[in-house]
């Protein structure tokens, strides 16, 4: 009997932020899976481990959650005025496709170290000690990304004193800036209000209509207030992931704000875009005990702030869903603002269920439309396991 062989490919797992993900160099794939396409899908979901009907990935590189079922593929850029383009691929753990259309905000501050470590960045810009700004072109989205990586002795520094709640171990920190970070070519708000009332079936939320802030910046989420649907905003994963009629409710309502902010026709597609539109839930500062046993007080944050990703509370914040809510924040009569205590603020500090975490954002009306100059945040990123993937050769 005849067997197929597995082929290897050169990979980096990398952790970014509170996500992890495998890393490729765009050269380094095999030839078919170069190009978008299913070739590459296929390749992805195989290392992966996808799809699962047991959710679990053990036979992958996926960790089973949406925070572990991620890749990345790496090139020098095109444009003269990046150094790297990035495209991210949020791969689905139990049905069998790649979700394209939003960035990581979190693999964004590994994208930096990966390409200097991995030679998309000229040797003559490292410094022996310093840092190197890396200018990333955020494919998915078409945005800028900034990023500024700190070297020791001519490499990469990883280890450091830099803490993040949603990690255990501290690294070295990363700032990353992204830039006029409205997702594509929409409007911040895509129905041109900063409050909507959002119809909702009225089985799943009572009266049949929620407030909503619906905007585009960082990745398109859907914002409401947690007293509204029954919750206080200190929830932890189990209070959520462990009820089905909640994990309902909540896609019932991504896939509703779905529609009304023209990312699909009708609330039957949101299943095959489960990486946008994030939905999120917002209250003021209250005190919670975190995931980790970490107690959070109402006077250390400005609010607090719980979302899901791919059908389930995280377990921090996504970095690009913390764009959003710093972006949010900014404008003042947005739920987020309201939460926060209202007025004019450039930067905001939430409470998540693994703790706290700040970010900033410049907000401006041009022309009558709201315009995110950038939004600020730090993170972390390492290197955990270099090499080669392997997977059956017929898997593409």
């Amino acid at each position: 009997m005849a067997h197929v062989s597995q082929i290897r490919v050169p990979a980096t797992y990398m952790r970014g932020g509170t996500s992890k993900g495998v890393f490729f160099k765009l050269s380094d794939l095999p030839e078919a899976a170069q190009v978008p396409g299913e070739a590459r899908d296929r390749l992805l979901m195989r290392v992966i481990g996808s799809p699962d009907p047991y959710q679990k990935q053990i036979d992958g590189m996926g960790g089973a959650t949406s925070s572990t079922s991620k890749t990345v593929i790496l090139s020098k850029s095109e444009s003269a005025e990046h150094d790297v383009d990035y495209l991210f691929g949020q791969v689905s753990i139990d049905k069998p496709f790649v979700d394209w259309s939003g960035n990581c905000g979190n693999l964004s501050a590994a994208v930096g170290p990966f390409a200097i470590s991995n030679g998309l960045i000229d040797p003559s810009r490292i410094p022996e000690n310093g840092e190197v700004e890396v200018r990333i072109w955020q494919a998915n989205i078409g945005k800028t990304i900034v990023s500024r990586v700190p070297i020791s002795g001519g490499e990469v520094q990883e280890t450091g004193d830099f803490e993040l709640d949603g990690v255990t171990f501290p690294a070295a920190e990363v700032p990353v800036a992204f830039k006029d970070p409205a997702d594509g070519e929409g409007a911040i708000f895509p129905t041109g209000n900063l409050v909507d009332d959002l119809e909702v079936p009225a089985e799943v939320v009572p009266g049949g209509t929620l407030k909503a802030t619906m905007i585009n910046a960082g990745i398109p989420t859907v914002f409401v207030n947690a007293a509204d649907i029954g919750y206080t905003g200190t929830e932890l994963q189990e209070a959520i992931n462990g009820d089905p009629q909640a994990l309902a409710m909540f896609e019932a309502i991504r896939a509703h704000g779905a529609v009304r902010m023209g990312l699909i026709a009708d609330v039957s597609e949101a299943a095959a875009r489960q990486h946008t539109p994030k939905v999120a839930f917002v209250a003021p500062p209250a005190d919670y005990l975190s995931s980790s046993g970490k107690q959070v007080t109402s006077g250390e944050v400005d609010l607090v702030v719980r979302a899901l990703s791919m059908g389930k509370l995280h377990h921090a914040m996504m970095g690009t869903a913390a764009v959003a809510i710093a972006s949010a924040a900014a404008i003042e009569g947005t739920l987020v603002n309201l939460a926060a205590g209202g007025g004019k603020r450039n930067a905001v500090t939430f409470g998540h269920p693994s703790g706290s975490l700040g970010v900033g954002a410049e907000a401006s009306l041009v022309d009558g439309r709201w315009v995110i100059d950038q939004a600020v945040m730090s993170r972390s990123a390492r290197v955990l396991m270099e090499g080669w993937v392997r997977i059956p050769g017929d898997s593409f």
